[in-house]
């Protein structure tokens, strides 16, 4: 069976009542007749936050605005003739309206019909499982025999010139408020940098269990995620690839608040692949000299150098 990615973005719009408003799948949607939150696929070069931002205003006719990344869960969904398990990574954001009038999605859309749900309410209809899980109600899986096709223009396979990528990452700190840090190896993009610990997650991996791998492979720590902190974007047009070749290369990486209680010597496996260097612990005065990467200055704070 093929295995292919895509990168999802979607909005938690409550109104009165405890109510959250919801789209019904319509004829140009991969499962059609199932209930979800507003939103779809990321593009391609696109940060997720505009695309929920877009995605909103197509299938509701709101203009909404982001407030914060609320949730990153994965699922497979699999889809036959040709047999193919798409592996969807979901950024689900708080957003609130900003104008608009609510509508339906234009017919032939991707959503037919939308409303205003209390959880309760919502428990009568079917829900596309994240959705579900967001509303704090049981998660089922969907109902036998509905038409599933492929996302349209979403889950085609990475070509050789261009790729999208979803990783984990962690601003990971131990009791003394140290920050652990990884260091690109030669030959990598950035190298010589340091880095938060993570990467790319596996198909039908979770994000926060990729990064705690991840965590695992880079340094020997064990650690325990207790928050997300931010979603970082990156679209470089003309990156190398592993063979040298530019690629249109587009990243999408959340970044978690992870915990290390008992920390060890920092110390790299050999299954951290050969892309990390080093790793090791500092000092937040320490951190302030460091040359790093954009995502890691972000989430420590520091302009790096």
């Amino acid at each position: 069976m093929e295995e292919r990615r895509r990168i999802g973005a979607y909005g938690v719009l409550r109104g009165s009542g405890g109510r959250v408003l919801l789209v019904r799948g319509g004829s140009g949607c991969p499962v059609p007749g199932v209930w979800q939150v507003p939103g779809g696929g990321v593009r391609h070069g696109e940060h997720p936050v505009a695309a929920v931002v877009r995605e909103f205003a197509e299938e509701t006719g709101l203009t909404v605005e982001a407030t914060g990344v609320r949730d990153a869960v994965a699922d497979v969904t699999i889809f036959r003739g040709p047999d193919v398990a798409v592996h969807t990574d979901r950024l689900v954001f708080d957003v609130e309206a900003r104008g608009g009038d609510l509508r339906p999605e234009p017919a032939g859309g991707g959503t037919d019909e939308l409303g205003w749900f209390t959880p309760q309410e919502a428990a009568g209809v079917p829900l596309m499982p994240f959705t579900a899980e967001l509303l704090g109600l049981p998660v089922t899986p969907l109902p036998d025999g509905l038409p599933r096709a492929l996302p349209a223009g979403q889950a085609a396979a990475a070509t050789a010139d261009r790729g999208q990528r979803f990783a984990a990452y962690g601003l990971v700190t131990d009791p003394d408020d140290r920050v652990l840090l990884t260091r690109i190896a030669t030959g990598y993009p950035g190298a010589g940098r340091w880095h938060l610990p993570g990467g790319g997650t596996d198909h039908g991996e979770q994000p926060a269990a990729g990064l705690l791998r991840e965590l695992v492979e880079e340094s020997g720590q064990l650690g325990t995620v207790v928050g997300l902190l931010t979603v970082s974007n990156l679209h470089h047009p003309a990156a190398l690839g592993p063979e040298g070749r530019p690629m249109d290369w587009h990243a999408v990486r959340v970044v978690y608040r992870v915990r290390v209680e008992a920390p060890t010597e920092a110390v790299v496996t050999e299954l951290a692949g050969g892309s990390t260097a080093e790793a090791a612990w500092f000092t937040k005065a320490q951190v302030a000299g460091l040359r790093m990467t954009e995502v890691a200055a972000l989430a420590t704070g520091h302009p790096g150098r």
